[in-house]
């Protein structure tokens, strides 16, 4: 009777065991949990990103062009499995860009791996995947919803937002809108000052003269704290592109001054440029918008730039400068027998807003338009360059700014002593030791 009891209880007890593994197995496909034990969870999301994902209040889908050989596509699906495990509604899928090479040019796509990120009719593109910053950043572009207005100055011949001649900037903005900015045409013929709630005014190139109320207005909108972004172009020699263009006043409020000529560097050469005014870049001054940025751009027709020093509390840093042989060409002799030097063709301004209710009031001046245009816009990271520079004018690099949360510990510095000592013991007393507990083993077991 105790013998068929106890074997009872036996097989009760598997059955339980086994009641209990298959309950277990049960809800851990109906509740999930994953617990974060390194150092500063540096494997998991920052409480910042998960703010941001609790404002995401629908699905989220991520579009990565990646090619299906090597390891890029399961590097891409880890990263972004960290967001779904706290927004499950996150959809990642995989599309070969060798397949259509055609459509990837439409759709902008440079890069091997490039995200685009859809949400609520939007969307935003992303290549950097070296921390979470840059992802957390656009999703919450993507969370704001707003679109920004940004105003483009018309009616003088600049270049139309909307256009899609050469010289227009049409295939940029119709990229840009996606991204929740909005194009409106700013006419001084019918308006006599930049519209209220407007986040940023674009001068795009113009050709034909400003009315003065125009640039009056534009001073004006400087003055109380616009955000501006002014493209100008070489002009030929003995005509100065502020003073025939009417636009000194401006130049004087931004403090800066555009060189007479046309900027030449013949560092291009190496890059298969046969003409010097073309400038290809691939390195950058130090500043906000340039920030770990190595595409190469390439820049048809610069206009050098130059800081006046004292004319404004404006403070002024380049992001755009040619190699060490650039010099102006003025269409004199003279200019091929001087050194060349740097010269810088992007300044991007920062103040103290005027308004008070804005922080920082930001400008930035290029010497070329042409980067920007439906023409040269494939050309490298012409387009993602464009892209920083209005992110930073409408103040988006500050939406979230995570620190890279590395391993604490994944450098191990000894010096000579400590490492000899480290040396000595792996090399001559494990082995020593080894070599004496199994010989102390030995005379056990002969013992017996």
């Amino acid at each position: 009777m105790n013998r068929t009891l106890r074997r009872l209880d036996g097989w009760l007890f598997a059955l339980l065991a086994l009641i209990a593994v298959g309950a277990a197995g049960y809800l851990s496909t109906r509740y999930g949990y994953v617990a974060d034990w390194t150092h500063g969870g540096r494997a998991s999301l920052s409480k910042e990103s998960r703010a941001v994902l609790a404002r995401l209040s629908g699905p989220v889908e991520i579009v990565s062009y990646a090619n299906p050989q090597g390891n890029l596509r399961q590097t891409i699906a880890s990263f972004v499995q960290r967001y779904q495990q706290v927004k499950p509604d996150i959809s990642l899928r995989f599309v070969d860009p060798q397949l259509d090479p055609g459509a990837m040019r439409e759709l902008g796509i440079t890069i091997d791996g490039e995200l685009v990120i859809h949400y609520r009719g939007h969307e935003q593109r992303l290549d950097d995947l070296s921390s979470e910053g840059p992802m957390t950043n656009a999703l919450e572009r993507l969370a704001r919803g707003g679109e920004r207005i940004v105003a483009f100055v018309s009616g003088d011949g600049e270049r139309r937002p909307d256009g899609q001649a050469n010289a227009d900037l049409g295939t940029f903005m119709t990229q840009l809108e996606g991204r929740g900015m909005r194009a409106v045409p700013l006419n001084f013929a019918q308006v006599s000052a930049v519209p209220q709630h407007t986040d940023l005014v674009v001068l795009a190139s113009p050709t034909a003269p400003l009315p003065p109320g125009g640039v009056q207005a534009l001073v004006n909108y400087v003055r109380d704290g616009g955000n501006l972004l002014w493209l100008t172009e070489p002009r030929a020699v003995g005509a100065p592109l502020v003073d025939d263009l009417g636009l000194q006043p401006l130049a004087d409020a931004l403090g800066i001054s555009v060189l007479p000529g046309v900027l030449s560097d013949a560092s291009g050469a190496a890059l298969g440029l046969a003409n010097p005014h073309m400038i290809a870049l691939g390195d950058y001054p130090a500043q906000a918008i340039t920030r770990g940025f190595t595409l190469t751009t390439l820049f048809p027709e610069v206009a050098a730039l130059a800081p006046v020093a004292g004319s404004s509390d404006w403070s002024s840093t380049p992001f755009l400068r040619s190699g060490p042989q650039g010099r102006i060409d003025t269409g004199s002799e003279a200019d091929t027998t001087l050194p060349g030097r740097p010269l810088e063709f992007g300044f991007a301004l920062t103040r103290l807003s005027p308004s008070p209710d804005k922080g920082q009031q930001r400008a930035a001046v290029i010497g070329d338009g042409d980067f920007l245009s439906n023409t040269y816009l494939g050309n490298g990271g012409n387009r993602a360059l464009g892209e920083r520079i209005f992110d930073w004018l409408l103040g988006d690099d500050a939406l979230v700014n995570l620190p890279p949360r590395g391993a604490p510990d994944r450098f191990l510095q000894l010096s000579q002593g400590q490492l000899n000592a480290v040396s000595l013991g792996f090399l001559a007393i494990l082995p020593l030791l080894l070599l004496a507990i199994g010989g102390w083993i030995v005379w056990r077991r002969r013992r017996r």
